[in-house]
């Protein structure tokens, strides 16, 4: 009997951590991932139906990026697993989205001439990525202050949506021949370039952080 009872709570345990494991906000992050191989396979359709279906599964991807988490602040669905996983989606997803552009850079005049214009900013910003995901999972090891320091602040916010912004407008303006204005590809590659700024201005205020955590 006492063994039936242990059974049985071991499989509501299981059910409940089954349960918390996967998640509607779980599910739309998990969503972003698998959409990045459909993401590199529409990139190099020609035509405007492919730039069209490119920036529409980026654009959902941006969007889902937002709803996942309101999702999982309102209704309480917040996971460790989820909270894992979505800041590596994100950072698949910009990443494949930068080195694609790289590979097959925006049809502007300008950037005819200097095609290393897209190559600077996205090394910088995936670069930064890669050395928070390593700073964050130290600062992990380090205790609850070290944490705290790395947590995401406003100007991370601004680079992610900046970020996301130019990205959106590359995709749609890849192919000017295709009806998009040189000027609107112009913006994105500033808006690239205003991201890694950010990217660099946040890092340096983390690091700042850092710093005065553990000289303490």
């Amino acid at each position: 009997m006492v063994s039936e009872m242990n059974d049985l709570s071991i499989s509501k345990n299981d059910r409940a951590s089954h349960s918390k494991l996967i998640t509607l906000p779980t599910i739309l992050t998990l969503g972003r991932v698998a959409s990045i191989p459909l993401l590199v396979a529409t990139f190099y359709m020609d035509g405007w139906q492919g730039t069209a279906i490119t920036t529409s599964i980026f654009t959902a991807a941006a969007i889902t990026d937002w709803l996942d988490g309101y999702i999982a602040r309102k209704m309480k669905l917040k996971s460790s697993f989820g909270a894992f996983l979505d800041p590596v989606a994100d950072k698949l997803m910009v990443a494949a989205t930068l080195i694609l552009l790289c590979t097959r850079p925006v049809k502007v005049a300008a950037l005819a001439h200097a095609p290393w214009l897209l190559i600077i900013p996205s090394i910088i910003i995936i670069g930064r990525e890669i050395t928070m995901s390593a700073l964050r999972e130290w600062a992990a090891s380090q205790g609850s202050k070290t944490l705290e320091a790395v947590a995401v602040n406003n100007l991370g916010k601004w680079k992610t949506a900046t970020q996301m912004t130019a990205l959106t407008i590359l995709l749609a303006t890849r192919d000017c021949s295709h009806g998009g204005p040189a000027i609107l590809a112009g913006s994105g590659v500033l808006l690239l370039y205003i991201a890694a700024g950010l990217a660099v201005w946040s890092f340096v205020v983390y690091m700042r952080k850092i710093w005065k955590v553990l000289v303490r």
